[in-house]
C-alpha cells in the first residue's frame, strides 16, 4: 500500500517513505528523511528538524548530521520532534510532545514517553522503557531492557557550564535491566549496574552495582533484587 499524506501536511522534496506510512495533518517531514514501511507520524510531528546551537555548544558534535532514519512500523505521535542525525529501530514508539535530538540512536521496540527527551548523543538499547516526563541528558548510555519512570531527571556536568571549551560531559550508564523509578535525580556520570532497582525519589550520588536495591537521599544500599524479579522471569510471553 502507498504512503497517505493528509492534507495540510508537508513532506519535503528528498524525504523517502516506505509502504504504508500515514502523515497525518500538520505534520513535517523535512529533507534527508526516511520512513520505513508502516510508519505512522501523527498530527503536529516533525521529524528531520535540524538543530539551532548557540556557539561552541558540545551537542554540535563537529560532524555534519546524516539522515533521520525510522525502522518499520515506528510511530512519532502528536507534537513529538525528532531530529536529524538520528536512528530508531523498528516498532519504536515516540510519544505525545516527547523530543529526540540529533545523534541518537535509538533500538527496536522501545517506548520514549509523553513530554520525555532524549538529549544529543545518546544511544538507546532495544525495548527500552521511558515513562513521562522523563529527561536523559546528552552523551547517555541506555542498555536493553531498561526501565525508567516518570519525572526522571539525569545529568552530566559537575561544572553547570563552567568548565573549558571542548571538555566532555558525561552522562549515566543504565546497564541491562536495570530500573529506576520515578522522580529519581542522577548526577553525571554515575552507572546503574545491571538488574540493579532504584527506588522512587531517590538522589545517586554514586555507582549502585549489579542487583543492588538503593532508596533515600543520597541513594544507599538497602538490599538486592531477588531472583524472582530478574528481567528472564517477566518477559511477555
Amino acid at each position: 500500500m502507498p504512503a497517505e499524506v493528509a492534507a495540510g501536511a508537508f513532506v519535503a522534496d528528498g524525504a523517502e517513505l516506505g509502504d504504508g506510512v500515514i502523515v497525518e495533518p500538520a505534520a513535517v517531514v523535512h529533507p534527508g528523511v526516511r520512513l520505513g514501511r508502516d510508519c505512522l507520524i501523527e498530527a503536529g510531528a516533525v521529524v528531520g528538524k535540524r538543530p539551532r546551537l548557540r556557539p561552541g555548544s558540545s551537542a554540535a558534535g563537529g560532524q555534519p548530521l546524516d539522515e533521520l532514519v525510522l525502522g518499520d512500523g515506528v510511530k512519532v505521535c502528536a507534537g513529538a520532534v525528532v531530529y536529524a542525525g538520528t536512528r530508531i529501530g523498528d516498532g519504536s514508539i515516540i510519544g505525545d510532545q516527547a523530543q529526540v535530538r540529533e545523534r541518537v540512536s535509538i533500538g527496536s521496540g522501545c517506548v520514549v514517553g509523553r513530554g520525555s527527551t532524549v538529549d544529543f548523543q545518546t544511544t538507546l538499547g532495544d525495548r527500552v522503557l521511558i515513562q513521562t516526563l522523563v529527561y536523559v541528558t546528552g552523551g547517555s548510555i541506555v542498555e536493553d531492557d531498561v526501565f525508567i519512570g516518570p519525572g526522571v531527571v539525569s545529568t552530566n556536568d559537575h561544572a553547570m557550564g563552567r568548565h573549558p571549551a571542548g571538555q566532555p560531559l558525561s552522562g549515566p550508564t543504565f546497564r541491562r535491566a536495570c530500573r529506576v523509578g520515578g522522580g529519581v535525580v542522577l548526577v553525571p556520570g554515575v552507572e546503574i549496574g545491571e538488574e540493579a532497582f532504584v527506588a522512587a525519589g531517590a538522589v545517586v550520588v554514586r555507582d549502585v552495582g549489579p542487583r543492588e536495591v538503593v532508596m533515600g537521599v543520597p541513594a544507599r544500599v538497602v538490599r538486592t533484587v531477588p531472583e524472582a524479579d530478574l528481567i528472564e522471569r517477566w518477559r511477555d510471553g
